[in-house]
């Protein structure tokens, strides 16, 4: 056991110097001004790409597990479930956010009951958990079945709700995607002008703190002021308008 360890530990050495190496070879082949820039469309494409990749995986491990349970493989079953749990339990990164994030256009207007059962199970879920490792599966599948709300009832008047809850789940300590969090903040107000959570001010906190864009910081703090009733929020967006209008 000791000796196969050893193999097992060499062998995914090996499999990382080869990928630094390549990385380094690609580094020092590639002239400075013939990258292709950040944003462009092949790199849209290439996202795209890897979206699908991580979709048609989660499917087919889905499908496989749905088999063998049907054939009453309880062990393969097992197998494909783990694989399916160690999958989710990856970090996904939104390389591109216009291919995470729904435009802000959509209307939360409907009320469909499924949209609403799905919400309801989200909830069940999120922040919940003892442990470090049951935290952030029980994130993991509220961020899933929020963003099948997203994905499934975009007519539905529980998309608002969903895109803050996905906000909040962004910024948490199981993800710290500050960027992501903010946009699906500015996504709750722009599909529900009169939401009663605290978005705006989320979202300007975000900006203003996070990711150093103080004038989106500042639009979003008086946005606050006019649209806000609760007084501390108004007061702390004041501040904040102040302190920065202040800096150079």
């Amino acid at each position: 056991m000791a000796c196969q360890r050893g193999f097992i530990w060499t062998l995914a050495g090996l499999l990382l110097f080869t990928v630094r190496l390549h990385a380094q070879n690609q580094t020092n082949t590639t002239p400075a001004n013939n990258r292709p820039p950040a944003g462009g469309v092949d790199e849209r494409a290439k996202v795209e790409k890897l979206n699908n990749t991580r979709r048609n995986y989660q499917i087919a491990l889905e499908e496989l597990r749905s088999y063998y349970l049907e054939a009453g493989d309880l062990e393969r079953a097992k197998w494909a479930e783990e694989e399916l749990i160690n999958f989710h339990r990856i970090a996904k990164q939104a390389y591109r956010l216009d291919l995470d994030v729904p435009p802000p256009l959509l209307k939360a207007e409907e009320n469909i009951p499924e949209a609403n059962e799905i919400y309801r199970r989200a909830m069940t879920y999120k922040d919940k958990g003892w442990s470090s490792t049951e935290y952030i599966d029980n994130q993991r599948r509220a961020e899933i079945l929020f963003q099948q709300i997203l994905t499934k009832f975009p007519q539905s008047d529980k998309i608002d709700d969903a895109a803050y809850q996905l906000g909040d789940i962004y910024e948490s300590r199981a993800y710290k995607q500050y960027r992501r969090a903010a946009l699906y903040y500015e996504r709750c107000f722009q599909w529900n002008p009169n939401t009663q959570f605290d978005a705006r001010i989320r979202a300007a906190r975000l900006y203003d703190k996070y990711l150093q864009e103080r004038s989106r910081a500042v639009e979003l703090y008086k946005e606050v002021t006019t649209h806000e009733t609760d007084p501390k929020r108004i007061a702390e967006a004041q501040k904040r308008i102040t302190e920065l209008s202040g800096k150079k």
